[in-house]
């Protein structure tokens, strides 16, 4: 394995003096996550990572770990392409809130004004019969299904493997992933599938984002890549994000996981064998270059370089908690924000110092999200600061991630 490699990136700095008071890191700080990441290499837990952290618009931390593939030993670098997996959510949450932005498109609107399937989804509940047989009781929505919901991931609609035995045993029944598919076919498939729960009744993580994907395409008239393409990558630089790699260079640059990372193997395996289904919920790849450009326009307020991408009040909303107090949501053993952390559109945002002692790190206002493949980011505007970890890694990703943070905000000073 090769050793952890320091690289400047061009990422563009904001205005002078902003947040100009925040807490610098230790160097001592700093070198501790070098260790760490040097362990994992050397422990062969991880084939490799990059890790960026950017404070004022600036990296102050910017490694490259390791290598891209233990077949290759292609060395790790700023622009290695990783599948973003569910970090392809907030994208596609930024690209529908331009368009309520723009007026084309509601949060209160119905799914079924744009998918008319949904008109008649109904709700599985989990019930027995008199021989004792358990079966899913079909039951009509209380109020229908709106664009919020699906962007607070308050739909109903689940991942099969959250969404308990008789839902699972509906999903995979189903057929929803057979043969060749494209977004249109797929919100088509779902819409004839029982929800979970009531539409706005629990935070519920699922295929929500991969129907918004959809509804882009429905009032832009464009693919969702199309749309994300011209008015989020291009805009930014963001020149490796895309659903297909389109050249021999490309695929080289692919991080890959071990061979013994099988259930993300055969997840990568599913999303490189259906390129046509742009998969607004997990089917984008991307770089740390590209990825830093996108979470510090998050961490501007929606703009970057002088453009605006979402005004100031879509910004809030989707930035707000809507999940909290007084919304009817409730919150479960799979709920993936986490303890101190509600939800906005798209992003988990900081809410309160939590419940577990000691608090977690962070600070009040954060926003973050990861994916089943390792990939996390988060941006802090208390201390003007973005940080982002890519590898691909689904054995290790939840020992990995929360020890990153913790060793981020320990450089910070900032952990109680």
């Amino acid at each position: 394995m090769l050793a952890a490699a320091s690289i400047v990136i061009g990422i563009k700095a904001v205005e002078p003096g902003r947040a100009a008071g925040a807490q610098l890191p230790s160097a001592d700080g700093l070198q501790r996550i070098t260790e760490f990441f040097d362990n994992e290499i050397a422990g062969e837990k991880l084939p490799g990572a990059v890790v960026l952290i950017q404070q004022h618009g600036k990296p102050v931390y910017l490694k490259c770990f390791g290598v891209r593939d233990v077949a290759t030993h292609l060395p790790m670098t700023p622009d290695t392409i990783f599948a973003l997996h569910s970090m392809t959510k907030p994208i596609t949450s930024v690209a529908a809130m331009m368009l309520i932005d723009a007026g084309k498109l509601s949060l209160f609107d119905p799914a079924s004004k744009y998918i008319p399937g949904f008109a008649d989804v109904q709700v599985g509940v989990s019930s027995v019969a008199a021989d004792g047989t358990h079966y899913l009781k079909l039951v009509p929505l209380d109020r229908p299904l709106t664009i919020e919901d699906l962007l607070r991931h308050t739909s109903g609609i689940t991942y099969d493997y959250i969404g308990g035995k008789l839902i699972d045993r509906a999903y995979s029944e189903s057929g929803l992933f057979d043969g060749q598919f494209d977004n249109k076919v797929f919100a088509e498939r779902i819409a004839r599938l029982p929800l979970a729960r009531q539409p706005g009744t629990l935070w519920r993580y699922g295929h929500s984002t991969d129907v918004v994907g959809r509804i882009i395409e429905i009032v832009s008239g464009q693919s969702l890549y199309q749309f994300e393409k011209q008015h989020i990558f291009d805009p930014l630089g963001m020149t490796s994000t895309k659903f297909v790699l389109g050249s021999a260079d490309e695929r080289a640059r692919m991080a890959e996981p071990l061979p013994d990372d099988t259930i993300l193997k055969s997840a990568e395996a599913d999303r490189r064998a259906h390129p046509e289904w742009e998969s607004g919920g997990g089917g984008l790849v991307s770089s740390l270059t590209d990825y830093a450009r996108f979470a510090q326009m998050i961490l501007d307020g929606g703009q970057y370089d002088g453009k605006r991408y979402l005004s100031m009040r879509a910004f809030a909303s989707m930035t707000t908690d809507h999940i909290g107090r007084d919304s009817g949501v409730a919150r479960d053993y799979f709920y993936f924000p986490g303890d101190g952390f509600g939800f906005g559109y798209g992003f988990a945002v900081r809410t309160d110092p939590g419940n577990a002692k000691p608090t977690p790190p962070g600070s009040i206002g954060e926003l973050k999200w990861d994916s089943g493949s390792g990939t996390y980011f988060g941006v802090d505007p208390k201390l003007d600061m973005v940080y982002i970890l890519l590898e691909q890694t689904q054995n290790e990703r939840w020992r990995i991630t929360p020890a990153f943070k913790k060793l981020i905000y320990n450089a910070f000073g900032a952990v109680n």
